[in-house]
C-alpha cells in the first residue's frame, strides 16, 4: 500500500507525512549515536587511571572550535533558506541554501586538515582506544554531513523544479532537510565537547 505525499497536516498527528517521516528516521539515528556514546562513556569509565588521554593533548580544540561556529552558522542560514521560501522569496533561498551546503564543505575541509595532521603525526585509529573511537564517531558523523550536503545541494539545483509546480510540497522538502541538518548540527554539538574538552 501506498502512502501518499500530503501537504496538508494529518488530522490525528498535527504533521504531514514527510514530517513524520523524518521524525522516525531522526529516531533511529537517535539510538546508532546514542549506543555510540554510551559505548565511549562505558570504555571511558572502565579505563585505568591515567590511562586515558585528554582529548585536548591529542586532538586540536581551536580548530574543532571553529568547526563548530562553521555548523551553528549552516544551521542559522538553513533556517534563512526555508523562511525564505514562507515567505514566496525564491532568491534569497538559493542564496542562504547555497550557504549552508559551503558550510557544511567549510567542515569538511577542516575536519580533512585535521585528519591529514593526525596521520602525518602517526596517530591512527588503531594507536588507542581513545583515537579509534574519535575517528569512529566524527568520520560516521561526516558521513551525515555529506549526505545532508548531497540533499540541500540537491534542492538547491535540480530538485527546486518543484518550487515552480508545486511551493508547499517544495518547502516541506527543505523543512525536513533542514531537521536534518540541524540533527548532524547538534550531534556535533556533544561530540565537540564530550571529544575535544573532556
Amino acid at each position: 500500500m501506498e502512502i501518499p505525499y500530503t501537504v496538508a497536516e494529518r488530522p490525528d498527528t498535527g504533521l504531514n507525512n514527510g514530517k513524520i517521516a523524518i521524525w522516525l528516521f531522526l529516531a533511529s539515528e537517535v539510538m546508532l549515536f546514542g549506543a555510540l556514546f554510551a559505548s565511549y562513556l562505558m570504555l571511558r569509565m572502565g579505563a585505568a587511571p591515567g590511562a586515558w588521554p585528554r582529548g585536548d593533548s591529542i586532538l586540536n580544540v581551536p580548530l574543532a572550535t571553529v568547526n563548530t561556529v562553521v555548523l551553528i552558522t549552516s544551521s542559522v542560514t538553513m533556517v534563512m533558506a526555508w523562511a525564505s521560501l514562507k515567505r514566496n522569496d525564491f532568491g534569497k533561498f538559493r542564496l542562504y541554501q547555497a550557504l549552508t551546503v559551503l558550510a557544511g564543505f567549510g567542515f569538511l575541509g577542516i575536519k580533512y586538515v585535521e585528519y591529514s595532521t593526525k596521520f602525518h603525526h602517526g596517530l591512527f585509529p588503531s594507536t588507542n582506544t581513545f583515537l579509534a573511537i574519535y575517528f569512529t564517531l566524527t568520520g560516521l558523523h561526516g558521513l551525515h554531513v555529506i549526505g545532508g550536503m548531497a540533499v540541500n545541494a540537491y534542492l538547491w539545483g535540480p530538485g527546486s523544479k518543484l518550487w515552480k509546480t508545486s511551493p508547499e510540497h517544495f518547502t516541506n522538502r527543505v523543512e525536513n532537510s533542514g531537521l536534518f541538518w540541524h540533527f548532524v548540527d547538534l550531534v556535533w554539538i556533544f561530540l565537540f565537547p564530550i571529544l575535544y574538552l573532556l
